[in-house]
């Protein structure tokens, strides 16, 4: 097996936020000009405030829009990208500080990670 290197680890990570980033911006992209040419027309009321509809606000509910091919759905499959970017980021320096025998990086690593799980799950739930 290959030893890993800073170097490796940083080259690693830059490929996976560039990825992620252009693939999320891509996604919401394609949701945004689907959502344009299908409700691009209709008349904005700004007086009253909509949110997300609630099947957008769980991720069962983003992919079953994303499968049905609903716009807002799409949009938001995006932004999940998005977040999922820089959790990867981490998940991924984890795995090579370990590969490295960092002990120090490792755990500060995990802290981080668990600490970004807690928060990403808490949201899920209570939002």
């Amino acid at each position: 097996m290959r030893k890993v290197t800073d170097q490796s680890l940083e080259i690693a990570i830059s490929v996976i936020l560039r990825t992620g980033v252009s693939i999320a911006g891509a996604v919401v992209l394609f949701g945004g000009i689907l959502f344009l040419l299908r409700h691009g027309a209709q008349p904005v009321n700004y007086h009253q405030f909509h949110g997300e509809p609630p099947a957008d606000r769980h991720i069962g509910g983003i992919i079953s829009g994303v499968l049905a091919f609903q716009a807002r759905s799409i949009i938001q499959l995006g932004v999940l990208l998005l977040i999922a970017t820089p959790i990867a980021r981490v998940a991924l320096s984890l795995i090579g500080f370990t590969f490295e025998r960092d002990r120090t990086y490792v755990v500060i690593t995990a802290i981080v990670l668990a600490v970004l799980t807690y928060a990403l799950i808490s949201g899920a739930i209570q939002g």
